[in-house]
């Protein structure tokens, strides 16, 4: 996987100014373009599409020091019109290119990618890869929109409209594995950019045969092999900390790749004020 993130980024420098097919250069090297934006979205810390526009806004920075003409530089990096070049440049450089014609900056440059597997041996990952018939996730849905790093206010506040004797029916409701009250993410933008919405399912599961209340979202999930992570400790640091070493480590080390499908986060256990908790981190794979 580390390879081909890193053909990613030559072919990224090759293609400053054209399209870059995700999906042909994935296919092309036995993976899938859905994986290969998640694993390097979550390493790089930026979507595909991010990365592109920030390389193609710091090369051509060395271009506007000149008079070549703005119009040909904007085609030279894939865009049809000065215009569009000039917002594309102020939102990585925030400054216009006329600032920097002028003055010669400030600049802020990105530097070029390179991806490396260090591997320590220090701290084993729990996990355990199981084959689960076709299933359904009910319960509350909502949209909101996707947050990297602490707690999910949007979510926060979706689960706490929910009366207690709401959670209450859903356990009981709930027959299947992944056991106990769910937190299920589905249709994440395969780039996993932040702010980009989801679907965000409070819910169980249950058999694919169990007929669902008319009054419960519903979502299909398909049968396949899911890759489980036991994560325990401060929350929701300890979950979030397990989606990084999960892109990070696990996947370059082992012959699977995230399929379409939702991920689902099972509380185990939990302090009363959710300070700590014990979990299982679902995702849907497939074999490389």
């Amino acid at each position: 996987m580390i390879e081909i993130l890193n053909r990613l980024v030559d072919e990224v420098e090759r293609r400053l100014g054209a399209e870059i097919d995700v999906d042909a250069l994935a296919a092309s090297t036995g993976t899938t373009g859905y994986h290969l934006r998640r694993m390097f979205s979550s390493l790089a810390g930026m979507p595909v599409s991010e990365y592109v526009r920030r390389r193609r806004m710091t090369v051509a920075a060395s271009d506007l020091i000149g008079d070549e003409d703005l119009l040909t530089i904007a085609v030279r990096f894939g865009y049809g019109s000065v215009e569009a070049f000039g917002r594309a440049f102020r939102s990585v450089h925030g400054v216009s290119h006329g600032d920097v014609r002028r003055d010669g900056g400030p600049l802020r440059t990105q530097p070029t990618i390179r991806f490396r597997l260090t591997v320590e041996g220090s701290t084993a990952m729990d996990a355990r890869i199981i084959e689960r018939p076709a299933f359904r996730l009910i319960g509350h849905a909502a949209r909101v929109p996707l947050i990297h790093e602490g707690v999910n206010p949007h979510i926060q506040q979706h689960i706490a409209s929910l009366p207690p004797e709401e959670h209450q029916r859903l356990k009981d409701l709930g027959g299947a594995e992944p056991h106990g009250l769910l937190q299920i993410s589905a249709d994440v933008d395969p780039d996993y950019r932040e702010g980009s919405e989801l679907t965000y399912l409070h819910g169980v599961s249950i058999e694919a045969e169990t007929e669902v209340p008319a009054d419960l979202d519903l979502l299909e999930v398909d049968p396949g092999a899911w890759v489980v992570f036991h994560t325990s400790g401060p929350h929701p640091e300890a979950l979030q900390d397990a989606y990084a070493a999960a892109a990070a480590d696990w996947f370059p080390s082992n012959p699977w790749r995230l399929r379409p499908g939702p991920s689902i986060v099972a509380v185990l256990d939990h302090a009363d004020d959710f300070s700590t908790a014990s979990c299982e981190l679902w995702f849907p794979i497939e074999r490389s």
